[in-house]
C-alpha cells in the first residue's frame, strides 16, 4: 500500500465524520469503552505514531519513537495527540487529517526498504500505511455505530489492506466483510467472532 491509499482512506473518514458534527461524540464508539471523540484521538495518534516510527534515518527495531503519552482516564486509549473539547468536532477532524497527512508524506519519502519498530513486529513504509488504512477503516465502524452514519469503505482499498497485513484472511465473503472478521468485529459463518488478533506487517 502507498501514501495515496492513506490519504484516501482519512479523507473517505473525515468526509463521513463531517455530516456528524452536531451529533454525540461522548457516546461508545460500537463496542469499544472508548468515546467516539477519544476513538478519533486514538485514530489520529495511530497515524501520527507510524509516521514518527518512519521518521528516523535509522529506526529503532525494538521501541518506539519515546514520545510522551498518557491516559486522560481510566478505562480511556494511552495517547500522545489529544484534542482540545473547546475546538470541537470541526478542531478534531483537522487533527484526524493533518495526522494521515503526516503518515502519507512519511511513506512517500522514506526509502521503502526502511524498517521501523512496531509492537505486532517491525514493518516497512507500505505496511505502516497499511496499517494506518486499517485504522482508519475499522474504527469507522465503531465509529458509525456510535454516530449513526453509514459506513461501507471501498472494496479495493479493503482487499489491498487485507493482502497487506491479514495474508490468511477469509477468501469466501467479500473484503470489506473479511477486515471486519479479522480484526474482531464480527462473526462469520463457521467462523467465531475473535477476541484477539494481530496483523502481520513484515514485508511481502
Amino acid at each position: 500500500m502507498n501514501s495515496d491509499d492513506v490519504t484516501h482512506a482519512v479523507h473517505l473518514a473525515a468526509a463521513t465524520l463531517t455530516a456528524a458534527t452536531d451529533r454525540d461524540w461522548e457516546a461508545p464508539a460500537g463496542d469499544l469503552t472508548w468515546t467516539c471523540w477519544e476513538t478519533v484521538e486514538h485514530v489520529a495518534d495511530d497515524l501520527f505514531t507510524y509516521a514518527a516510527q518512519l521518521s528516523l534515518t535509522e529506526p529503532s527495531l525494538t521501541t518506539n519513537v519515546p514520545y510522551g503519552w498518557q491516559h486522560r482516564r481510566e478505562g480511556g486509549p494511552g495517547l500522545t495527540v489529544f484534542v482540545d473539547r473547546a475546538d470541537g468536532p470541526d478542531g478534531l477532524l483537522r487533527v484526524l487529517e493533518s495526522s494521515g497527512g503526516l503518515l502519507a508524506a512519511m511513506v512517500a519519502v522514506a526509502p521503502p526498504e526502511r524498517m521501523s519498530f512496531h509492537s505486532y513486529g517491525a514493518s516497512d513504509p507500505s505496511g505502516f500505511a497499511a496499517m494506518g488504512v486499517v485504522e482508519v477503516l475499522v474504527h469507522m465502524h465503531d465509529l458509525a455505530a456510535g454516530l449513526k452514519l453509514d459506513w461501507t469503505p471501498p472494496a479495493d482499498l479493503c482487499a489491498r489492506a487485507l493482502a497487506r497485513l491479514f495474508p490468511d484472511a477469509p477468501g469466501d465473503t467479500d473484503p470489506w466483510t473479511a477486515l471486519l472478521w479479522c480484526t474482531g468485529r464480527l462473526e462469520l459463518p463457521g467462523r467465531p467472532r475473535l477476541t484477539t488478533w494481530k496483523w502481520d506487517g513484515s514485508p511481502r
